[in-house]
């Protein structure tokens, strides 16, 4: 921990101050007053600090915005054995995440008020990771009847989804388009027709025939954005494809944005990461929801992140207990952690040289932070000092029972990974330190 100053000021210096927002790359330093960013330039050395404020050396260290991930399940409340606010903002810090958007599949669904005020509440008295609520599109993620949207987003909802079932009814999402459009709402989808999806348990192809795996097929994905995208069309609404995984899906979004409809997308690292030859001999930690593509799709979903078609990285953080996971194939749930990953396995996009370090931090900073309406994911004076110090570099295997994270279900595991980061802040005070 660092010692401030009786005015509540310290300062980091010696860093290089990555701001993807402004495109700053520069060696210098950063002042903190109190909870907020007072200053930031290369023009910050220490013979420009008074020398009453506290300094830290970081000795050549990154120094940027907090990640903010716009997709987590945080399974409280109702699954507390699997993840809880507490456990998962703990995993966020540890991460660099310091600002995240929870899924309303929880127990009971946030698709109420109380519910929405219920997650805040908790996520402020941790006062760790900031946590944000999406609230549910439809009541009970039935498909529906639609949420009381205009007085979710009110009380704090930054956008309506089903979390990880797809919107069936194309009435459905024709209302939900339309109604959230009023009031400049997102509507997230989880892009899979679930007539082709059901009962399958991997990605549809050779390697699931030879290992006796009923597949989902690739198309699952595009039809049901093909569907999405003329509702978008109709409707003017605002709209957001969760974990695109396809170089179909990818397509579709293409046109989609061509034509200028409102139409963002994000995937997660599995998906850029990773291929179906993960699952292996039956490794349920790689079971995934979209599952893990071909490797013409990774390549695909690689190339849409260098193009901007893909806007955003989120983790897709999916916990789930040994019981969940330690089963046959077939009946093992989906999902795998990622919040303590996000940072160095989105940093392999820079060190395979298909993105600058700017651009690469782009995905997990501004852009959700833009995307979400949040005063994040910039180095900017007057904004909460949200700030992640970290090494680029350095290597380190993935060992999910090292993870804060109540769950250890990592589709990276035993991976060896570049990127570690050494401190956390959250409005300006060091809530995770690699060294503590």
């Amino acid at each position: 921990m660092s010692v401030r100053n009786a005015e509540g000021q310290i300062a980091f210096i010696n860093a290089r101050l990555l701001d993807p927002a402004t495109g700053l790359d520069a060696v210098g330093g950063l002042i903190i007053d109190g909870e907020v960013i007072a200053a930031v330039g290369p023009h910050l050395s220490k013979s420009q600090i008074p020398a009453t404020v506290p300094v830290v050396d970081c000795d050549g260290l990154c120094l940027a915005p907090g990640l903010v991930d716009m997709r987590v399940q945080v399974r409280e409340p109702g699954e507390e054995h699997k993840e809880t606010l507490r456990s998962a903002a703990e995993s966020a810090v540890a991460g660099g995440v310091t600002s995240m958007v929870c899924l309303p599949n929880t127990e009971p669904v946030i698709d109420d008020v109380a519910t929405v005020e219920f997650v805040a509440r908790r996520a402020r008295l941790n006062g760790l990771a900031k946590v944000y609520p999406y609230a549910a599109a439809t009541k009970n993620l039935e498909g529906k009847e639609l949420s009381e949207m205009g007085m979710l987003a009110e009380a704090g909802a930054l956008g309506f989804t089903d979390g990880t079932k797809a919107i069936r009814s194309a009435l459905s999402m024709r209302r939900a388009l339309s109604y959230a459009a009023t009031f400049g709402a997102m509507i997230i989808q989880h892009p899979e027709d679930p007539s082709l999806a059901e009962g399958g348990v991997m990605h549809e192809g050779e390697i699931a025939t030879r290992m006796g795996l009923s597949g989902i097929p690739a198309i699952a994905e595009a039809i049901m954005l093909e569907r999405d995208m003329r509702l978008v069309e109709l409707t003017g609404g605002r709209y957001h494809a969760a974990h695109v995984s396809t170089a179909e899906g990818l397509e579709v979004i293409r046109k989609a944005k061509a034509k200028g409809l409102r139409v963002t997308c994000d995937t997660a690292p599995p998906y850029f990461a990773l291929n179906e030859l993960a699952v292996g001999d039956y490794r349920t930690f790689a079971k995934l929801s979209p599952p893990l593509r071909s490797e013409s799709d990774r390549q695909a979903v690689v190339a849409a992140l260098v193009d901007g078609t893909i806007d955003v990285v989120a983790s897709d953080h999916a916990p789930q207990d040994q019981d969940s996971k330690r089963l046959p194939f077939a009946q093992a749930e989906s999902g795998g952690v990622g919040l303590e990953t996000l940072l160095a396995v989105t940093l392999e996009l820079y060190h395979n040289a298909h993105l600058s370090l700017l651009d690469t931090l782009s995905l997990v900073t501004n852009k959700p932070a833009e995307l979400l309406g949040l005063a994040a994911g910039r180095l900017k004076p007057g904004n909460a000092a949200d700030l992640i110090l970290f090494d680029p570099s350095r290597g380190w295997k993935v060992q999910p029972d090292t993870f804060r994270s109540k769950s250890k279900n990592s589709p990276f595991d035993g991976r060896l990974l570049q990127g570690t980061v050494e401190r956390t802040l959250v409005d300006g005070r060091t809530v995770y330190s690699r060294h503590a």
